[in-house]
């Protein structure tokens, strides 16, 4: 191995390392931390890019790197409870092409201090082009031949993204700071984050939202089903490492889950299949499937963290063969027996959304369930069967409460979708809707021509507000829609429901006579039976904005809000009204 020249032992000795944290989304507790480079600039280099350059050209970018990790693992051991935290270190794609690479010098580096490799993660970046596909290849087998944790770094902003997701089945993927930056405002943004999150998921792998800086951001990753967070809006890098906390109450208090049905029904079928440790004896292991009904059992390390599973079959046809079993329970190879076998597996939080985990499932047929995580911990495993059962059990009460007409939801899902918003204390837009001069009209074309008006206005909900909103249909000529909102698109909201009510007058008109359309009304008895002239149909929206910490956050209030205003809706010219709980 190549020895540093003076300059850069001294270069290194005025170097530090900070460390920035990497956080649940669902509990705020840490998860490991990254360590990055500070003080280039006090060395006389301009960006952390031209040192490592600098060092390439030199031959000894290996050497130096190595002197580095061992900076960062000393740093890292100051920092409380470290042997339960990842580490994260990024490292060069070059370093193989140094003379005086050779393997098992991170092995030594981690014995000196007593560290264990389960606790170490490099990260290799997407946004660097790789030129030689070989040798980043040789790069991936090297550390995951060692049993090392890979990250893909920079997710999505370079252009072999996929490929290297396929070649290199790291552990973790970092999705890139330019598809989280305002992804709250930005439906391209959820789309393609969503994309990657799901098929991440069903690749086993645990995704990390990079260069989160506000709250919002943090809300939408963890909507989107993201594991973990890490951005300015958690903490900026620190040098003390004392400002390292366990858990991060603003983190808390953004993501505190509400009480949901999602997740009492996910409880109700969740097997609490007791996991394998990565640390257990193969021998144990047999013998454990021996006695157990389990096609496959969770494996987690020492910290009660997920890294997938054992599946029965694989391990039974190796056992089968010659001299399998042997081979099997031979604890003398470098690599643990267990960890050999680990199948990467679909993992979940309880907290998530339901649907995330259908997702997950269905697009994975050969799965034969999922593991379920509380605070990136495992809790349970939810079976393939169960799985099924709750599609089913959802399906069933969809249906029952399904209106018959327009096949929308109906009231009791439209209460629960308001008692949820309200209990998570989010922001919202919430809309009611009244046909106008509804009955008159029935009377007039008769029932038939009725459903087809209603059917007419379902169908301009659906079509003209996004998938974002919730839209449901209260019964008879009243319908519901809310969305989660920011305070930047509070407007942008009213006005797509006034886009709506404006349609719906305009294409209502399709559903006169020519002689009526031309009148522009009709003559029919009112409730008390006199005859009197009704204008024709149209739609009054009553919008309410829901502020967070706003007070009467409850079901009962809502409803009335939406009974006080609907004269107040009926009688503005535009048909809306709009008001506000504070």
């Amino acid at each position: 191995m190549e020895e540093l020249e003076q300059n850069w032992i001294n270069y290194l000795k005025k170097l530090d390392i900070a460390f920035q944290p990497i956080v649940c989304v669902h509990s705020g507790n840490i998860y490991g931390v990254e360590a990055l480079l500070r003080g280039v600039d006090k060395i006389g280099f301009n960006t952390i890019a031209d040192f490592f350059d600098s060092a390439y050209q030199e031959n000894i970018l290996y050497t130096l790197d190595l002197a580095l990790r061992e900076k960062v693992i000393r740093k890292f051991t100051s920092l409380k409870d470290y042997d339960k935290i990842k580490l994260f270190i990024n490292i060069d794609n070059r370093l193989f092409e140094m003379p005086d690479f050779s393997g098992g010098n991170t092995q030594k580096l981690l014995e000196k201090f007593n560290l264990d490799k389960e606790m170490l993660c490099f990260e290799i970046s997407e946004q660097h082009a790789i030129s030689n596909i070989s040798i980043f290849e040789k790069v991936l087998t090297h550390y995951k031949n060692e049993s090392y944790s890979i990250a893909v770094d920079d997710f999505g902003v370079g252009v072999s993204g996929f490929q290297m997701l396929y070649r290199s089945t790291p552990k973790f993927i970092k999705i890139d700071r330019f598809f989280i930056d305002s992804i709250h405002k930005d439906f391209k943004k959820k789309i393609l984050v969503q994309s990657i999150v799901q098929l991440s998921i069903q690749l086993g792998i645990t995704v990390i939202a990079e260069g989160i800086e506000t709250e919002k951001e943090v809300l939408v990753c963890k909507e989107l089903g993201c594991h973990l967070a890490q951005g300015y809006f958690v903490q900026r890098p620190q040098l003390d490492t004392n400002k390292i906390l366990k858990s991060y109450e603003h983190i808390i208090k953004v993501s505190h889950p509400r009480f949901n049905t999602n997740r009492e029904q996910i409880k109700n079928y969740l097997e609490k299949i007791e996991p394998i440790v990565v640390t257990d004896r193969m021998n144990a292991v047999l013998e454990r499937f021996k006695k157990s009904r389990d096609p496959a059992i969770p494996v987690i390390n020492k910290e009660g963290k997920p890294l997938g599973i054992l599946d029965e079959e694989k391990l039974k046809s190796f056992v089968s063969s010659p001299y399998g079993r042997s081979l099997l329970i031979n604890e003398t190879e470098k690599m643990p027996k267990v960890k050999k076998y680990i199948i990467p597996y679909a993992v979940v939080d309880i907290n998530s959304n339901m649907n995330q985990i259908v997702e997950s499932f269905s697009n994975y047929k050969e799965a034969k369930g999922i593991i379920i995580t509380k605070a990136m911990k495992y809790y349970g495993f939810l079976s393939a069967s169960n799985i099924i059962s709750i599609i089913n059990e959802r399906n069933l009460v969809s249906a029952r409460d399904q209106n018959p007409l327009t096949r929308m939801p109906g009231n009791h899902q439209i209460d629960r979708y308001i008692n949820d918003t309200l209990a998570e204390n989010r922001q919202a837009v919430m809309s009611y809707f009244d046909l106008n001069n509804f009955k008159a009209y029935n009377d007039t074309y008769g029932f038939r021509q009725g459903d087809r008006v209603i059917q007419l206005f379902s169908d301009i909900l659906n079509k003209n507000l996004p998938k974002s909103f919730f839209k449901g249909h209260i019964g008879g000529d009243d319908f519901f829609a809310g969305v989660l909102v920011n305070d930047e698109n509070f407007e942008e909201i009213v006005e797509k429901i006034t886009f709506v009510v404006n349609k719906f007058k305009q294409d209502v008109l399709q559903m006169y006579d020519k002689k009526d359309r031309e009148a522009g009304y009709i003559i029919a008895k009112d409730r008390e039976g006199n005859v009197k002239k009704f204008d024709l149909l149209s739609v009054s929206a009553v919008v309410i904005c829901i502020y967070k910490n706003s007070q009467n956050r409850s079901l009962d209030f809502i409803h009335k809000c939406f009974a006080s205003q609907k004269k107040a809706a009926k009688a503005d010219i535009n048909n809306i009204n709009v008001s506000s709980i504070l």
